[in-house]
């Protein structure tokens, strides 16, 4: 097919796929074209539909609906393996390849020249040689994978997947572990492979990268195709709002909660940061306060909630609980100082599927007082039937196996857990995300009464409008950097979405005094 107005056709094309989990569409009848010789990013949101739309278009998953085309022509991948032989080959942000073999191993593993049936380790590393030249690297091809950056075997693995593929490239989140000069020389790459009329797919969480190196965008939201536009003529704000959905133009200035928390500073966070995954930043949260961080995924926003949480630990800086510095090197040093974390990924991160609704329910209590003072069952009962109808979480039995709940129910069973331990302090990382409307509106009404409690609450979310009416003020992260903190008027939709697509140094929005 040719896109209108071009006369360069679509080597690769999704026709209003269609892919079905359960009862939810992952995606819903989306299209997408890739043309040779360009760069086009992929953009979302988790939950957006990315990655599946990757895995039907390189052969892991089978489309429900719709179909793929190769070059014009209908195709059908069976796997991976297929589609790689059709001239597609994916990079992963985790090097998929083997650290302890050499780099001419691995570049033509399962396709070593042989004579008389003895694989030929010169010509192999004769051969490496001269590949990696044509990509500006020149290095020791004997040497391990292993031995060498992130970033070197991610320039080997293009070289891997290009030479077996040839045609289409998917570049999945291939700069997440790097610095900024590893990300000049990845993108030297990319150009070199563009000027060859290589067809390249760029899936990113940085705005500035997306616009360093892509010729054209596709945004995904909710399993939607939301747009295709060139990206000559967007703006970072009209991305941003794409991907959000929230139209800055037009945006109703609401503002957040009308009373001010004024209670003393709980926690202290003084340039604190942790190398390759959050730039330092300082943040006082006080009781009685939900301080909300908004920002795109891969902005630094789990990476910042789980330095809070001791899950990583600071290179630097200072932590302070009221007056007195503390060391967090392990949740359960944050534990014992009365932090509570309940993390973005709850299936693999929150609930222990196989235990019970009550097991679950108790376990960071149980954690806390220690093993020399066990929980009965009927401690544990009441406990977990206390939390279960201030919840309104809906069980058969408390003995039940956490699994077999719905989405809404867990998130409801990992807050109980950490509001079993009466903590002082509360980190929620999307506590809202694909649940059904009712237990959102449980979990909303939670946050805010825990707020007039006293709790001090550390929230992230997407959801813009929901942020903006629990929050006492609102921290905005960009590029693993907290860029701004908006206070009084600026905790506004369309301030958030400004702030996230800045280009420039850090803002500091200052309304009605917090």
């Amino acid at each position: 097919m040719v896109d209108q107005g071009t006369d360069n056709p679509f080597v690769l094309e999704a026709r209003g796929v269609i892919k079905i989990f359960g009862q939810s569409r992952a995606l819903d009848g989306v299209n997408f074209g890739l043309r040779r010789g360009e760069v086009h990013a992929l953009l979302g949101e988790n939950g957006a539909g990315k990655s599946t739309l990757i895995k039907i278009l390189t052969g892991a998953y089978q489309p429900d609906g719709g179909e793929v085309l190769l070059d014009g022509a209908p195709v059908h991948f069976a796997d991976p393996l297929h589609a790689q032989s059709h001239g597609i080959g994916t990079v992963y942000q985790e090097v998929n390849l083997l650290p302890n073999r050499s780099v001419a191993e691995n570049l033509f593993l399962g396709r070593q020249p042989t004579r008389f049936g003895f694989v030929r380790r010169s010509l192999i590393e004769k051969n490496a040689r001269e590949l990696l030249l044509r990509y500006g690297l020149d290095i020791d091809v004997q040497a391990e994978l292993g031995t060498y950056s992130v970033a070197v075997q991610q320039i080997v693995a293009i070289a891997r997947a290009v030479e077996l593929s040839g045609k289409v490239l998917v570049l999945d989140e291939p700069t997440a572990s790097l610095d900024k000069l590893e990300v000049e020389k990845l993108f030297e790459v990319v150009t070199q492979l563009k000027q060859r009329g290589m067809a390249i797919v760029f899936i990113t969480h940085f705005l500035d990268q997306v616009f360093a190196i892509s010729d054209r965008v596709t945004i995904l939201r909710n399993g939607r195709l939301i747009g295709t536009e060139p990206l000559s003529g967007l703006s970072r704000t009209d991305v941003v709002r794409m991907m959000l959905g929230k139209d800055i133009t037009f945006a109703p200035a609401v503002t957040g909660i009308e009373e001010r928390a004024a209670g003393p500073a709980l926690v202290e966070f003084r340039e604190c940061g942790k190398a390759g995954k959050i730039r330092p930043f300082s943040l006082r949260i006080r009781r009685g306060e939900v301080v909300g961080v908004a920002g795109l995924l891969g902005s630094g926003r789990t990476e910042m909630a789980r330095l809070m949480f001791g899950a990583d630990q600071c290179d630097a800086g200072e932590i302070r609980i009221g007056d007195k510095p503390v060391s967090l090197g392990s949740p359960a040093q944050a534990i014992a100082h009365g932090f509570g974390f309940c993390p973005e990924d709850r299936k693999i991160e929150g609930i222990l599927g196989d235990l019970s609704v009550r097991e679950n329910i108790v376990i960071a209590l149980q954690g806390k007082l220690g093993w020399f003072k066990a929980l009965n069952r009927d401690e544990q009962m009441e406990i977990a039937g206390k939390f279960a109808e201030d919840l309104d979480i809906r069980a058969a039995s408390l003995d039940m196996p956490v699994k077999l709940l719905s989405g809404g129910n867990q998130q409801k069973v990992i807050l109980a857990r950490w509001l079993a331990t009466d903590p002082q302090f509360l980190i929620l990382d999307e506590p809202t995300r694909g649940i059904d409307v009712g237990a959102h509106a449980e979990i909303v009404r939670t946050i805010n009464r825990l707020r007039e409690e006293g709790l001090a609450l550390l929230v992230i979310s997407s959801e813009l409008d929901e942020i903006v009416a629990y929050s006492s003020r609102i921290v905005v992260m960009r590029d693993r950097e907290m860029v701004a903190e908006l206070t009084g008027d600026n905790i506004n939709p369309s301030v958030i979405v400004q702030a996230i697509a800045a280009q420039h140094e850090t803002l500091v929005l200052e309304g009605a005094s917090a």
